[in-house]
């Protein structure tokens, strides 16, 4: 930074607030092997108070102090260093932060970080491409081309589908569908371009009883209103009879969601023989995997999804399963032609490229974006084909042997068939489960999130983290006992 405060781009000036940035990071991944899973504040404390004194010195260096810095407040006045400015921001969040990193945090379905993958989600941010165009980004895009074409050889799906690296599940499921919309109302000869949904026939969209929330979520976003639920049996398993009635029950354009894994169970559909029923009736199969579909990248897990990639479209997340960082969905779309009609844009000012594989802002519904395929491609570099699958395995391993040790807690019941990472478990009635949950959030040593299935209260615990082990799991089934004995 210059000496009359103007901002200026020196190289030093990055060299020391990275260094500072180093710093801060080495000290966060150290210090997740003991500590405590959950916040100390809370985001409206830490915007109103600041870090108290003890935090600070608790904390990363208190060079925080002499910045004059803090969360909330009126805007800065004026320049400052970026490197105090970096202190300041590590000091004033360390508070805030849940040690979602951690072996030892099951709640919802998040990731952990693999190595390269964290190194690789620097450099792009370093590199800092605009990755929407292959001609004018070359190096990035050539990088998720190629960690594309690795996750079908490792899916087990079309070599020929189109792959697109979107913010998370929510927007693989909302693309995948998009291209579903736009092919079924084509099929019946509406062209959805020119007249748009009003006065075209209507979509039918068929899920199951227990397909995730976020379906529902991108079928509004697309305009084709509430879904029909199909039946499920008790793992949450969509119900290929009730399936067969539903699709005979109706005509017109039709789109079938499957899915693989249940957030409470991590039950799979039967998707081979869905996806068979469904295209006897010309519908459009789109299947949610947001975890479940790296089960395909596993011979003792694969058959799980067994059939399932006769589907048209699939969605899944790299920052669940694979534990590539924050955020990165994919979603992928056996019909490239369907998928660009429905979000490729072209403009005259932009740069097209001539080759026949298109340009990245054609398979996802953004036209600026970060290079998210990056860091898949690290860490699938950086774990082989091998490493996925002994990944995979452990996540459902670790989940096995937390289902035991919940099972042998006196007063616990699994409720779920434990067939992949997901265990649900009571203790009892609703009142003492949620007490139970609310005490082992409270201890502090492992985080498992609660939830409602099958009209009970629940305990829910995700595997999804690549550094659980099994010290991780023998402590958090200790303070899980610990919480059921009171």
């Amino acid at each position: 930074m210059a000496q009359d405060g103007a901002v200026t781009s020196h190289a030093d000036d990055y060299t020391r607030a990275l260094d500072r940035a180093y710093v801060h990071t080495h000290e966060w991944l150290a210090s997740l092997a003991g500590r405590p899973v959950p916040f100390r504040r809370t985001a409206d404390e830490l915007a109103a108070d600041g870090p108290t004194a003890d935090e600070l010195a608790a904390g990363p260096p208190a060079a925080s102090a002499s910045a004059g810095l803090r969360l909330g407040g009126p805007v800065p006045d004026g320049p400052r260093d970026p490197a105090a400015v970096t202190d300041a921001l590590a000091a004033l969040v360390e508070p805030g932060l849940m040690a979602m990193p951690s072996g030892r945090f099951f709640g919802w379905v998040i990731g952990g970080t693999l190595p390269a993958a964290l190194a690789a989600d620097w450099l792009v941010s370093a590199w800092d491409q605009n990755s929407g165009m292959r001609d004018a980004t070359p190096g990035t895009v050539a990088v998720e081309e190629s960690a594309a074409a690795w996750l079908l050889e490792l899916f087990g799906l079309p070599a020929g589908a189109d792959v697109g690296f979107v913010t998370g599940g929510t927007m693989a499921n909302f693309t995948g569908l998009a291209a579903g919309r736009q092919q079924v109302l084509a099929d019946a000869g509406w062209d959805l371009d020119r007249h748009g949904l009003t006065g075209g026939p209507r979509v039918r969209v068929l899920v199951g009883a227990e397909r995730h929330d976020t379906v529902d979520l991108a079928l509004r976003y697309l305009g084709l209103g509430a879904p029909t639920p199909v039946p499920a049996d008790d793992q949450g398993r969509i119900r290929l009879d009730a399936l067969a009635d539903a699709l005979a029950a109706g005509t017109g354009p039709t789109i079938v969601v499957l899915q693989a894994g249940n957030v409470h169970s991590g039950a799979f559909d039967p998707i081979g023989a869905a996806v068979a029923l469904a295209h006897e009736h010309g519908a459009w199969v789109h299947v949610d995997g947001a975890f479940g579909l790296w089960a395909a990248a596993s011979p003792a897990l694969r058959p799980l999804l067994a059939g399932y990639e006769a589907a048209d479209s699939w969605a899944t997340d790299a920052h669940k399963t694979l534990n590539v960082p924050y955020d990165c969905g994919v979603a992928i779309v056996a019909r490239p032609a369907a998928l660009r009609a429905a979000v490729g844009t072209h403009a005259s000012y932009l740069v097209h490229t001539a080759s026949g594989t298109g340009d990245p802002h054609e398979r996802v519904p953004e036209l600026s974006r970060r290079a998210r395929g990056v860091p898949v491609w690290a860490a699938l570099a950086s774990l082989g084909r091998r490493g996925v699958a002994e990944l995979v395995e452990r996540l459902a391993g670790n989940a096995r042997a937390l289902a035991a040790g919940m099972a042998a807690i006196d007063g616990a019941e699994v409720l779920n068939d434990v067939v992949f990472t997901q265990v649900c478990a009571a203790f009892g009635d609703d009142e003492r489960t949620r007490a139970v949950t609310a005490r082992l959030l409270a201890d502090g040593t492992a985080w498992m999130s609660g939830s409602r299935w099958h009209d009970r209260a629940v305990l829910r615990c995700s595997v999804s983290n690549w550094s659980t082990d099994d010290a991780d799991v023998a402590a958090s089934l200790a303070a899980l006992a610990r919480a059921a004995k009171h």
